[in-house]
């Protein structure tokens, strides 16, 4: 029994198994392009709350130049994730924005 026979046809490849499997081709995956090395592709510097570093602490409805940098051209109140500004300046500006639009300084909606 030491001298079996073993066919000699191949068996049929595993399933999930092989080549790239974005297409049906059965062609082989594109290579990576040179220079990579997997970690991160940019630094994002964080953002720092523009009212603490220069140590404002009250924010006024009536400075409208500065509230127009807060608001998007649409009229949104900018998110603080945009901005970078901390929870209670946060809190401060939109209330202040709130006011200035109350009394028109500031437009509800932008003008189209």
């Amino acid at each position: 029994m030491a001298d079996e026979i073993t066919s000699s046809t191949p068996s049929a490849p595993a399933q999930g198994g092989g080549g790239y499997q974005g297409n049906n081709s059965g062609a082989p995956r594109p290579p990576r392009p040179a220079g990579g090395g997997g970690g991160r592709k940019f630094f994002r510097r964080k953002k720092v709350c523009k009212f603490c570093v220069e140590k404002i602490d009250a924010i006024s409805y009536r400075d409208v130049r500065l509230l127009q940098g807060f608001v998007a051209e649409r009229g949104k109140i900018t998110p603080r994730r945009l901005t970078g500004v901390c929870t209670t300046h946060q809190r401060q500006l939109s209330q202040a924005i709130k006011q200035s639009r109350n009394i028109a300084l500031l437009p509800f909606a932008a003008k189209f």
